[in-house]
C-alpha cells in the first residue's frame, strides 16, 4: 500500500510503500526525545515529494543515519541510512502518516541506547 506523510506544517511531504503493522519505539538519546515510532522500508519505496532543500539533517554517534527534520515545525518524518550489508533504507516515523491507525499497530521496544 502507498501512504502519504508529512511533517506538521507540510514543507516536507513524502509517499512510502509498505505494510505498516508494527513500529519500533527506540530508546536512544535522540529517539527518546523525539518520540517517533519507526518503521523501515527499502529506500526505493520512499519518494520525497518536496524539494530536498526543505529538509534539514542531523547526524550523531556513528553518523550512519541521516535524521531528517523540518526547520520550520521541527517534526522529524523520516531518516535515511544503510544496513550493515549496504542496503539503503528509509526509516519512517509512522506518526507522520495520518492514514495509519497507531492503536492498530504493534509497538516493539528497541534498545538503541545500548547499541
Amino acid at each position: 500500500m502507498i501512504y502519504e506523510g508529512s511533517c506538521h506544517c507540510g514543507k516536507i511531504a513524502f509517499e512510502v510503500e509498505g505494510e505498516f503493522t508494527s513500529a519500533l519505539d527506540c530508546n536512544c538519546s535522540l529517539c527518546r526525545r523525539k518520540g517517533g515510532l519507526l518503521a523501515f522500508v527499502p529506500r526505493d519505496k520512499f519518494d520525497l515529494k518536496t524539494p530536498s532543500e526543505a529538509v534539514s539533517t542531523y547526524t550523531f554517534n556513528n553518523h550512519v543515519i541521516q535524521h531528517h527534520f523540518c526547520a520550520t515545525c521541527g517534526v522529524a518524518p523520516y531518516a535515511e541510512g544503510k544496513m550493515p550489508d549496504g542496503t539503503e533504507m528509509a526509516c519512517i516515523n509512522v506518526r507522520c502518516i495520518p492514514a495509519i491507525d497507531l492503536a492498530a499497530i504493534e509497538i516493539q521496544p528497541w534498545d538503541g541506547k545500548s547499541a
